[in-house]
């Protein structure tokens, strides 16, 4: 059964397909330029050259900026999938007024501007004595990641009979073995989809990062955004062509993954 085209329905398409280029516009910026032979930005003129790519993955400023940024992803995603995963199984079983409180101030750093929070980690790393470290940064990321993996358990949580807890316990288990055993297992799929978005998080935050740190920690967002302040180097575009082909491969990954299951229960 074919759809009608009403013009309702043209303009609404019409206009999805102008978002969708308006967000794809910069990859269709970054992608010739990150190809150019010159050592400044410019559109390349019949020569290509993948030297900024090169750049990249050989100069040690670069190499640097890519280590920081994944040894603090991983450690803040880490963090925040625990406390994150804990605390929103932990409200689950509590259950009540007092939890969804709580669940709402477990909310707040994803509520709050980052610049307010930017300030506020800032005066407390320093008086900590985290200020420009890795841990402080790590800590920091693991803070604003941390709401993201609450909702994602939280809503795995919402499918999960109580009573199967209660069972568990009824049979023998302790509390750590029923959420190790039992309640971890079927909210995996919350857990793992909480701590990439921490990760996401961590690999693209800058406005925190700034405010935190000094010299010794130096992550990817923090060396492109300098590189576009002091100067414009072409191999910031291939950074960026990069990424935005990482996130096509994870997505796709996505899609393919849902079809497959989709295609699976149909025949089931």
């Amino acid at each position: 059964m074919t759809r009608r085209l009403t013009p309702g329905l043209i303009l609404t398409v019409t206009i999805a397909w102008i978002v969708i280029g308006f967000l794809l516009a910069p990859m269709f910026i970054s992608v010739p330029l990150s190809l150019t032979p010159e050592r400044y930005l410019s559109m390349p003129q019949g020569e290509l050259s993948l030297r900024h790519y090169a750049s990249v993955f050989t100069e040690d400023a670069w190499l640097g900026a890519l280590g920081d940024s994944a040894m603090v992803g991983i450690g803040a995603t880490l963090i925040a999938t625990f406390a994150g995963g804990a605390a929103a199984i932990g409200l689950w079983q509590i259950g009540g007024r007092a939890a969804r409180v709580i669940g709402v101030l477990a909310l707040m750093p994803m509520i709050v501007p980052p610049i307010v929070t930017a300030l506020a980690l800032s005066r407390a790393w320093v008086t900590l004595g985290l200020f420009d470290t890795v841990f402080g940064v790590i800590l920091s990321h693991a803070i604003l990641g941390m709401p993201f993996v609450f909702m994602t358990v939280s809503a795995a949580l919402e499918g999960l009979d109580p009573r199967i807890a209660q069972a568990a316990r009824s049979l023998g288990a302790g509390p750590f073995r029923t959420v190790r055993d039992v309640i971890v297992p079927n909210v995996k799929a919350g857990l793992l989809t909480g701590g990439l978005f921490a990760f996401v998080i961590s690999w693209d935050e800058i406005i925190v990062t700034l405010f935190v740190s000094s010299r010794s920690v130096y992550t990817l967002p923090r060396k492109i955004w300098s590189d576009i302040r002091d100067n414009i180097d072409p191999a910031v575009a291939a950074v960026s062509t990069l990424m935005i082909g990482a996130t096509v491969i994870v997505a796709a990954i996505y899609l393919l993954r849902d079809l497959a299951r989709a295609k699976s229960k149909e025949m089931s």
